[in-house]
């Protein structure tokens, strides 16, 4: 639970209702001010003053100033953090808090990202400053600005948070938020059905195949900025060979998994951003469904069924992998048993290994422990993928976990990140889709729907482009209601 170390969208969803950033996305997915009133970016870009909120609290009582801000860039660009997100604060020449309410950082050069990567959680000073950031007791019992109080974590049963009752933007309606850990989706689905949860997000056959079980509850849905993929390890012989990786690419049923898994609910993925990005490169393709051409790419590359045992070989060793993905995603589960079969057709023995979340993430994702994962990536609204594809980040616990790299799609990172017109910034990002969709460090897969539901008592969710808990520190149930529902 702090904002600088966590990797993934479960710690996300926790982080997002206990920390606030300078700045934040509104309804629209238009910067808004958050900690941070107002701010003015002045020479040509390179400089950004942020003007922060009187009376804001920690919710420790004591009061957040610049001192946080600063302290925060620090760890971020401190060697010790074991943090995903440095590279936007190394590009900081000089960050300073002339008084408590102000923040200025200047950059070397016009940085075309900068606002939104100020949207990161503040952590607070007082709490963190003498102990290592990484093992702090905090990041177990946090201490943030935000709408909720952090409240209890019961290992592998809930988290819960209380609401602040010193907001800055009024005390929350809900009094309490228990974030279930309920690992198995069918039983999260026998307590939609028995009303016990305020909300989930269902399983597209679930979220097709019960209406009778959802009349307590609105559906939404809307495009998901995300995307399947399974991911090479590209530091792993098998996988060095871009055509073995693109035999594996093609000889995925991408409609199978759409129409089978996502009941419709989803359309290919081309590459390293969704469709409902500006980034996106409509002349990319997805590749074409082909057993017989990945056979061949597949025999090109020296792998043939030497023995006749039906599993392709060279030099003696049969082509067999093992994909790992997380416990309790029905969905991926049954997307890796797709790309098994299918694997299976053109001579690769392809094992399924189930994990807990955390030992996936930490253990076998973040220290490269995997020959090949299956995983999804939910993607901030600025296309800068420099976190994700940029070869300076390969390190253990950063995203690059694949350790791609292309000297090419380096540079047009770099460039784009220092591009402010916005179709200037349009042609290099194409061109990065492209590049990076040739090149194959993942087998991109589909781009699926958000299906969320949320219990009818809920008054003030609002479906927006930003999707519907853009406003979740304003919901509330009415009095009369309140008795029936449990959590």
């Amino acid at each position: 639970m702090n904002p600088l170390l966590s990797t993934d969208s479960a710690s996300g969803d926790i982080n997002n209702l206990i920390f606030n950033g300078l700045l934040k996305y509104d309804k629209d997915i238009h910067l808004v001010g958050d900690l941070a009133e107002s701010w003015e970016v002045t020479e040509g870009g390179k400089v950004i003053t942020f003007h922060l909120r009187k009376g804001v609290l920690w919710h420790d009582g004591r009061p957040f100033t610049s001192a946080d801000v600063l302290f925060t860039y620090q760890m971020l660009v401190d060697t010790n953090t074991r943090t995903a997100f440095a590279s936007d604060y190394k590009l900081v020449e000089k960050a300073e808090a002339p008084d408590p309410l102000t923040f200025r950082v200047r950059y070397a050069e016009p940085f075309a990202p900068a606002l939104e990567s100020w949207g990161m959680g503040i952590i607070p000073k007082h709490v963190y400053e003498g102990h290592d950031i990484n093992t702090c007791e905090a990041n177990r019992h946090p201490i943030g600005t935000g709408p909720f109080v952090f409240s209890e974590w019961v290992p592998d049963e809930k988290i819960v948070l209380k609401a602040n009752l010193q907001y800055f933007r009024g005390r929350p309606p809900l009094d309490r938020y228990i974030y279930r850990i309920i690992p198995d989706m069918s039983v999260q689905f026998l307590e939609l059905r028995q009303g016990t949860l305020g909300g989930m997000t269902p399983t597209p056959d679930q979220y097709n195949g019960y209406p009778e079980f959802f009349e307590s509850y609105d559906k939404y849905h809307y495009p998901a900025f995300r995307y399947d993929y399974l991911a090479f390890n590209l530091t792993n012989p098998l996988f060095k060979d871009r055509r073995v990786r693109e035999a594996i690419s093609e000889s995925i049923n991408r409609e199978e998994i759409i129409e089978g898994v996502y009941q419709g609910l989803a359309v290919p993925a081309t590459g390293p951003f969704p469709p409902a990005s500006w980034a996106y490169n409509p002349d990319v393709k997805a590749p074409a469904f082909d057993l017989e051409d990945a056979k061949k790419k597949l025999a090109d590359a020296g792998w043939v069924d030497h023995d006749n045992d039906g599993i392709i070989d060279k030099d003696g060793k049969p082509f067999e992998f093992t994909l790992s993905t997380n416990q309790g995603n029905k969905v991926r589960e049954s997307i890796a048993q797709v790309i098994q079969n299918s694997l299976k057709k053109i001579g690769i023995r392809m094992d399924i290994r189930i994990v807990e979340w955390s030992v996936f993430i930490h253990k076998y994702v973040d220290e490269k422990q995997f020959e090949a994962v299956l995983l999804a990536w939910s993607l901030s609204r600025d296309p800068d993928c420099h976190a994700i594809w940029h070869s300076s980040n390969n390190k253990t616990g950063q995203y690059n976990f694949v350790s791609y790299s292309n000297p090419e799609v380096d540079r047009l990172i770099d460039e784009g990140r220092r591009t402010f017109d916005l179709e200037k910034r349009k042609v290099i990002y194409h061109k990065i889709h492209a590049l990076i969709a040739a090149d194959v460090p993942y087998a991109f897969l589909v781009v699926p729907e958000s299906l969320p539901v949320v219990h009818k008592k809920y008054i003030g969710v609002e479906q927006a482009p930003a999707g519907i808990g853009w406003n979740f520190d304003r919901w509330f149930i009415p009095k009369a209601w309140q008795t029936d529902l449990q959590s």
